[in-house]
């Protein structure tokens, strides 16, 4: 199975990356595509077919992503469209706020089964959480092969076009928000008398024991909490003084506005 990947900028570098260390890709059968040469010099120099004709790499795939900025894809999709085979083709759009209904109508009869993505750039280390919205896949087979794409790259739900938008804030603008926490208690720990570095790998381990915890045990958050907060107990107090500065109304509504 050829894949090609049109625009190979931040997310779309990931996405490349992610399909370099995932087992199931050939690097012979990856072309990526994107107006930069520095860009591109950095994947042939990996053994990646590089190109800057979106079009030529449209018409060799199996597969093609457009992974460009939400107001770069009609361009880029107008500029492809006569290279698109919608008998033998996916396309797969990677890109925030962007309707079905546009990519079919800038598309007409060349639109070939159409699938919205939003991954997280996390993607590049396997890891990312992935949304999968089907816009005109009549077989199954065609959900199934593009879910194992992204499967080999993390993990993937299958929604509707409706909640592409808060998984977006949830799990790709999330990750920044996670990145966020990491810094603010790294810095909480360099006042408690932690070098940086230090601080910094001891949040994120922390963080990664309770993920694991969490998927081991099935538990709640909230019961996995209890299970650390003792009454009286210093834990309990640093939750309360959280609480008292808005931590879950500001996570809340940051998601929120996220989703807007």
């Amino acid at each position: 199975m050829k894949i090609t990947v049109i625009g190979a900028g931040a997310m779309g570098g990931a996405t490349v990356e992610g399909m370099m260390k995932a087992t199931c890709f050939d690097h012979k059968d990856i072309i990526v595509s994107d107006p930069s040469e520095v860009v591109l010099k950095k994947f042939s120099e990996q053994g990646i077919r590089t190109t800057t004709d979106n079009a030529q790499a449209a018409k060799e795939a199996d597969v093609v992503m457009v992974v460009v900025k939400p107001w770069l894809v009609e361009q880029v999709l107008k500029g492809i469209k006569d290279a698109l085979n919608p008998e033998r083709q996916i396309l797969i759009v990677i890109a925030a706020g962007i309707r079905s209904t546009s990519i079919q109508e800038w598309l007409g009869t060349q639109c070939p089964p159409l699938f919205l993505c939003i991954p997280n750039i996390a993607i590049a280390q396997l890891a990312s959480m992935s949304f999968l919205v089907p816009c005109g896949a009549e077989a199954q087979q065609q959900t199934e092969t593009v879910k194992a794409i992204f499967d080999s790259m993390g993990n993937t739900l299958i929604t509707d076009e409706a909640h592409l938008a808060a998984g977006t804030t949830l799990a790709s603008c999330g990750i920044a928000y996670a990145m966020r926490y990491i810094r603010a208690a790294s810095e909480g720990g360099v006042e408690l008398g932690f070098k940086a570095d230090q601080a910094k790998d001891i949040v994120m381990q922390t963080m990664l024991g309770a993920v694991k915890l969490l998927e081991a045990s099935g538990l709640h958050p909230e019961a996995a909490i209890d299970l650390v907060t003792t009454p009286g107990g210093v834990t309990i107090k640093g939750l309360n003084e959280m609480e008292h500065a808005g931590f879950t109304s500001a996570v809340i509504r940051g998601l929120k506005a996220g989703a807007k």
